[in-house]
């Protein structure tokens, strides 16, 4: 097993059979003594009544102090040598095992010291549990990322870390946190049959592999999901894609950003509303509306249904911060090229309109027992409005997420990897945040992968 293996062993060998389990209880505060009750005088001065219709004011009681803190987690030696074999084997998850101090937690438990080693056990599970949760790449190193992870908050994170001594389980509460994606199972095998001798390799999948972590853990029953560099829009209910489309990609001037947005509907012969910052493009172009403020001022250019329409068709009504939304497009001999980052930001989607009957129809109500005034949707009526040009938002039976996301690698069921091209040359800082280095290289095959060189 190697050194630290058999330096974790010596360690436990010396460790004493069990800590103590007893939590230190709380003082117990001597009862303060009543005040003594003043005697009642012999003629109480007599109530005046209150005005007629007035409301009795009640007296203001006192704030009650918040509870006290729980007492700190206490830790046994066998609890502490599950949490040291889980961040000795956080290797095959991409991360590195030095970033979680094996020796320090080893060191503690040599101490024989509970309180030495519970402070030393508490801090490694909370950066361990942070980490497979939530990714080790934080913050502006994610690169333009808008979307909330809400599987790991320090409240639970302290509930997770007391059931898990309580019960014993702590290696299964930390591997509990891991993405069951099939992608991320399907990258993490591919990191386990690729020779550690090929960096670039190894560094793509780690890399990825932190990105999987970075999304909530589960994203739904049915959600869709469209992966910038692979250009692809995909379909997803119960785990399976069932339906996959080609899609054009924000420019490298105009970038994708990723974010989740909940999709409720479509707008079937939607207006576009020209962003500010391509508006001098199509300033006093025919076939484009100024929208301006009744005093006359020009509020922004739009531009009406029809078969110009930059954004086809249909869009999606999926509101979020950043305007991005899939739709329809004009220029769809786009969609045979091989690379297709061509967008202001948002997502082309091939057969879009396949794609929104389905949602709009799945789940509808029957028309037999519907209430009265219920507009159900069917490809036909579909077709029927897009061909009257009317304006009309057709809203889903069941919203969905959507999640926009930059992963440039994705793995085969036979270990093998796909690589898309970086596009936006994002892979670089990411490489550099998951290993702790100070600068982003310039891409992700350079720098050395600190696990593997070690």
């Amino acid at each position: 097993m190697g050194s630290k293996s058999i330096l974790m062993f010596t360690a436990l060998a010396a460790l004493p059979a069990g800590l103590a389990l007893a939590q230190p209880t709380q003082p117990v505060r001597a009862p303060v003594a009543a005040t003594p009750v003043q005697p009642t005088p012999a003629s109480p001065p007599v109530a005046q009544p209150a005005p007629q219709g007035a409301v009795p004011q009640a007296q203001p009681q006192p704030a009650l102090p918040p509870p006290p803190p729980p007492p700190p987690p206490l830790w046994t030696a066998a609890d502490a040598n599950q949490l040291l074999m889980t961040i000795l084997t956080s290797a095959k998850e991409g991360l590195d095992p030095i970033d979680y101090d094996a020796a320090g937690l080893i060191a503690a438990m040599r101490t024989n010291d509970p309180v030495q080693l519970s402070a030393a056990a508490t801090e490694r599970f909370n950066k361990l549990s942070s980490d497979l949760a939530l990714g080790h790449v934080r913050g502006d190193d994610r690169q333009n990322w808008h979307i909330p992870d809400p599987d790991l908050d320090a409240a639970r994170q302290d509930q997770l870390l007391r059931a898990s001594l309580a019960t014993h389980r702590v290696g299964e509460a930390l591997t509990g946190l891991l993405p069951t994606h099939p992608q991320y199972l399907a990258l993490r095998h591919a990191l386990e049959v690729t020779p550690k001798t090929e960096t670039a390799k190894v560094d793509r999948i780690r890399l990825n592999m932190d990105r999987w972590r970075w999304l909530p853990r589960d994203l739904g029953e049915r959600y869709i999901i469209v992966n910038v560099p692979a250009y692809t829009a995909a379909l997803v209910e119960n785990g399976v894609t069932v339906s996959r489309h080609r899609a054009v990609s924000g420019a490298v001037k105009t970038p994708t950003p990723q974010l989740m947005a909940n999709a409720v509907g479509v707008i079937l012969n939607p207006w576009w509303e020209v962003p500010p910052s391509i508006s001098k493009e199509v300033a006093g172009k025919p076939g484009y509306v100024a929208l301006k403020s009744p005093d006359g001022k020009l509020l922004r250019w739009r531009q009406p249904p029809g078969p110009r329409n930059a954004l086809g068709q249909i869009k999606f009504v999926m509101y979020n911060p950043q305007n991005i939304y899939l739709h329809d497009t004009t220029a769809k001999s786009l969609f045979d090229a091989k690379a297709r980052a061509y967008s202001h930001g948002c997502i082309r989607t091939e057969h879009i309109m396949l794609l929104a009957e389905r949602l709009l129809t799945e789940g509808a109500p029957d028309p037999a027992t519907a209430p009265e005034g219920t507009t159900i949707w069917t490809p036909e009526r579909v077709r029927e409005t897009v061909a009257s040009r009317k304006t009309i938002q057709a809203n889903f039976p069941k919203p969905l997420p959507v999640y926009i996301v930059y992963m440039s690698s994705a793995a085969l069921a036979d270990g093998s990897i796909k690589d898309y091209a970086d596009i936006y040359k994002k892979d670089g800082k990411v490489l550099a945040a998951l290993n702790d280095m100070p600068r982003a290289p310039k891409s992700a095959a350079k720098p050395k992968d600190k696990v593997a060189s070690r």
